[in-house]
């Protein structure tokens, strides 16, 4: 769950809406920005899917009661965090062995530098998933498959700074996460920067430079905002299943328009 906490309420986004949104955004890319373009729809496939095993922990969401707040992704409990990654994994690899690559190679990297024993447990896991799908798919390039997982993070970035962040957010008010914008897969060809840098023209409308996609691009973010009152009434569960989902559009453009 991506939470953003306001005044009397939190504003909740499910992970998977959150994903469906990046490759979304992903489906407009550049075509000449794309190489590997065989393997362009297991690449969208993996952007789409790759948050999926929290499409039904997200339905009921889980209190935090240290910090009296709903938990989010990012201080989720670490055991069942690999049970959902596990699971998400699981089920992309029964759809697309390519994508499912891409997926294991993005969560191992979250908890590559975890000491926690489930956490080893859970890299050392992947690995042997790696292994198995090289040996059915046969050699890959890496280098292209580094560039693709390189989609998938950026896909995976610049839709969350659209969740976690609230609109026309203030530059020294943004989520520590993208202080320094959002990384950009390498070897892109025709660009030279490193980073796409974000600015907030007003609460609808974000200027990217530079714009790696072939049109601006209309988003829509499903959310809800749950009372903090309910919450204390009803609980948060209760709360979260009886609250309606609010749609919240973002025109994505380049900052040359």
């Amino acid at each position: 769950m991506i939470v953003r906490e306001e005044k009397d309420h939190f504003v909740m986004i499910e992970q998977d809406n959150h994903a469906i949104l990046s490759s979304e955004i992903m489906a407009n890319w550049k075509e000449d920005l794309f190489l590997g373009k065989k393997k362009k729809d297991s690449v969208l496939f993996a952007i789409k899917y790759h948050d999926y095993g929290w499409k039904y922990f997200d339905k009921q969401p889980f209190w935090n009661d240290r910090i009296k707040a709903p938990y989010t992704f990012s201080d989720f409990p670490l055991s069942p965090k690999t049970i959902v990654y596990t699971h998400g994994i699981n089920e992309v690899q029964k759809h697309d062995r390519y994508a499912a690559l891409l997926c294991s190679e993005h969560y191992a990297q979250f908890l590559e530098d975890e000491r926690a024993v489930d956490a080893r447990r859970f890299v050392q896991q992947e690995k042997e998933r790696q292994k198995q799908i090289l040996l059915e798919l046969g050699e890959i390039n890496e280098s292209l498959f580094q560039f693709h997982y390189g989609l998938l993070k950026f896909g995976d970035g610049l839709s969350l700074y659209l969740c976690i962040n609230e609109p026309a957010v203030s530059q020294e008010n943004v989520h520590s996460f993208f202080q320094k914008g959002i990384e950009l897969p390498t070897h892109l060809p025709s660009l030279d920067e490193t980073r796409l840098s974000l600015d907030w023209y007003d609460k609808q409308t974000v200027f990217l430079d530079p714009f790696p996609f072939k049109t601006s691009i209309t988003i829509r973010i499903p959310q809800k905002r749950i009372l903090k009152k309910d919450i204390h009434e009803k609980g948060l569960v209760s709360s979260y299943e009886q609250a309606p989902y609010e749609e919240v559009e973002i025109y994505l453009k380049s900052k040359a328009i």
